[in-house]
């Protein structure tokens, strides 16, 4: 395949794979864009996106614009790289329509889940917290629309009843960054043409809310189930326990067990839902290394009838 000038753009770990691949496959990457860094860690200092440190770590040229919409000189910063092609894996930027008509082959984005189904910010936990069966990436060819663009390639990826959020995470990242590579050969041989999204069946992955992490044991146990996976690792469901705050970091939905929600039901760290009960299989309390339930109830007591908040 011939060497193309690309353009990449991406914050989160997801797209490090994706420009590794395209490194790997001999294009030449003009310039990287990444969230500008922000304050992390317990000193707050200012970190870089993973993409960025990744990038620089290569020598490659980073620019992290607050924003590209409303900075002209930004876009024409843009355009004046001359790429071939932009390709883009969770930026977090809405891209203006100057910047997204400049490549020659135009913006192509890895979207993680299978498009129009979860267009949005959190499609590979909403998916899990839906119960879906299945999900996977979209090679979409980027419009000014969120996610709507047309479809270059598609794979699909099972969700199993033990899938979580980072398991789910670094496999279509490792799909994302075949597709990537796979999509601009097929463009340039002419393999592949864009098709339009379906009309029907479009969902949207709004961003995760602080508070959707916590257990509300008034929900089935299979909605439960599915949270705990779908914020493992980050940033982790949870719940109280005789006041100190409890992460769950695995859990099984069983059979109703007819009592308040909330109640712990048996010594086994079973907790009665409004339907069914879910027994916390591994936690970790404030502070301390992660357990599994058995360790933890020897060094921690939650007897029987004791209520979890």
């Amino acid at each position: 395949m011939s060497r193309l000038r690309l353009i990449f753009m991406g914050s989160p770990d997801f797209a490090v794979p994706v420009l590794a691949a395209l490194m790997e496959a001999g294009h030449d990457i003009a310039c990287v864009y990444a969230q500008p860094p922000r304050p992390a860690g317990r000193g707050h200092q200012e970190r870089p996106a993973p993409v960025h440190a990744f990038s620089a770590a290569r020598g490659l040229a980073v620019r992290t614009p607050l924003s590209l919409r409303k900075s002209e000189a930004e876009q024409d910063a843009f355009v004046a790289l001359g790429a071939d092609a932009a390709v883009t894996a969770a930026y977090g930027l809405i891209l203006p329509k100057r910047v997204v008509e400049a490549p020659r082959l135009g913006c192509l984005n890895v979207h993680a889940s299978l498009l129009p189904r979860w267009r949005g910010a959190a499609p590979i936990q909403r998916a899990i917290l839906a119960g879906d069966s299945e999900t996977g990436v979209t090679l979409m060819r980027m419009d000014e629309g969120l996610d709507t663009g047309p479809i270059l390639l598609m794979e699909r990826v099972p969700i199993t009843p033990d899938t979580t959020a980072g398991t789910l995470h670094d496999a279509l990242a490792e799909v994302g960054a075949r597709l990537a590579v796979e999509a601009l050969t097929g463009l340039v041989e002419g393999r592949i043409a864009p098709k339009p999204q379906p009309a029907e069946g479009a969902t949207y992955a709004a961003k995760l809310e602080r508070g959707e992490s916590r257990l509300d044991w008034r929900l089935p146990a299979v909605d439960l189930e599915r949270r705990v996976r779908a914020f493992q690792p980050s940033p982790g469901a949870w719940c109280e326990a005789a006041g100190s705050r409890l992460k769950v970091l695995a859990a099984r939905a069983l059979p109703g067990r007819g009592q308040a929600p909330g109640t712990v039901v048996d010594e086994a760290l079973t907790v009665a839902c409004g339907e069914g009960a879910l027994r916390l299989e591994r936690v970790q309390r404030e502070g301390k290394a992660p357990t599994d339930a058995a360790a933890f109830l020897r060094g921690f007591a939650v007897p029987a009838g004791s209520r979890l908040a």
